[in-house]
């Protein structure tokens, strides 16, 4: 069976999804964001589905909205027969939906419908998720609430960064989708309807939640450096500057939240529940270090 397909995404997390798609059908185009200013000197940086798009040759397209007349007419003049859409970071209005004829399919990184919304590995880290994984949907008008084709999860580990999780989630569902697409185009898989039971939501993150409040449990703000890394990253205040915390573990403990302590030639803090020891840590305007490394230089710790 012949299938013309358009891609959309944008983050590292759609990378393995495209260069699938591409080995096994006719990927007409890529829809991705446009470049955006980044990093101190603000240069324009593409995103990464471009880069990738770039190098095999597949056609590009970057509107602010795919709403825009000419991404329209771009769209309905490749007339694919579906759509797949993975970390796109735009909602797709229903003249979009109804444009394939398979419809939209999205590799979506949450076990639906746990975690709809836009950042749904964060959240499953975050809340102690004993599993996290990737479903793939058709999609529908409603944010991430269309029915299911297939789901396949990893088990969260002690050690789970989000950063570690994109990587292995984004393979995982590449795989599942390359897998469900055959049975799904020939009739064979009908999608089916999410529960409502069970449904959550993650919404986008903001840099303001990466501080560290102390007075919560301590294994929470151990998921939540986990969580926050790499972005938007966790921080808390060290005599008026900001200490970015970027692994942490969890230890026994009864100190006052907030108390600063060196704990096994470590710098730590205690909290709720425990003590958090910080393993990996960067001081403002200076590189990454380890907690041992920290404490050589500041005196003032303890």
């Amino acid at each position: 069976m012949s299938i013309k397909i358009v891609f959309m995404g944008s983050p590292e997390f759609a990378l393995p999804t495209l260069r699938s798609l591409a080995q096994h059908y006719d990927v007409l185009g890529v829809i991705t964001q446009p470049d955006r200013a980044s990093g101190r000197g603000r240069e324009l940086k593409a995103p990464p589905v471009k880069t990738l798009a770039s190098e095999l040759n597949i056609p590009i397209l970057q509107p602010e909205k795919l709403r825009e007349p000419a991404a329209m007419t771009q769209l309905r003049e490749w007339n694919p027969d579906l759509i797949v859409v993975a970390a796109f970071g735009q909602i797709l209005k229903k003249d979009v939906l109804e444009l394939p004829r398979y419809g939209c399919i999205n590799v979506h990184a949450s076990l639906l419908p746990r975690w709809r919304g836009a950042a749904p590995i964060n959240a499953a880290i975050l809340a102690g998720d004993e599993e996290i994984g990737v479903t793939i949907m058709k999609m529908d008008a409603g944010l991430d609430t269309g029915p299911m084709l297939s789901k396949s999860s990893i088990r969260h580990t002690p050690d789970l960064t989000t950063g570690s999780a994109i990587q292995a989630l984004s393979k995982l569902g590449a795989d599942l989708l390359i897998e469900t697409l055959p049975d799904y185009l020939s009739g064979k898989l009908i999608p089916q309807p999410q529960p409502e039971d069970g449904s959550t939501y993650a919404p986008m993150l903001k840099k303001e939640e990466g501080k560290l409040d102390f007075n919560s449990d301590v294994n929470e703000l151990e998921r939540r450096v986990r969580a926050f890394n790499p972005w938007p990253g966790t921080f808390m205040d060290f005599d008026g500057t900001i200490l970015k915390v970027h692994r942490a573990h969890v230890t026994e403990g009864n100190e006052s939240a907030g108390k600063r302590l060196v704990v096994q030639d470590q710098p730590a803090v205690g909290a709720r529940g425990g003590i958090l020891i910080l393993d990996d840590v960067q001081p403002a305007g200076k590189k990454s270090m380890s907690g041992k490394s920290f404490l050589a230089g500041a005196r003032n710790w303890g």
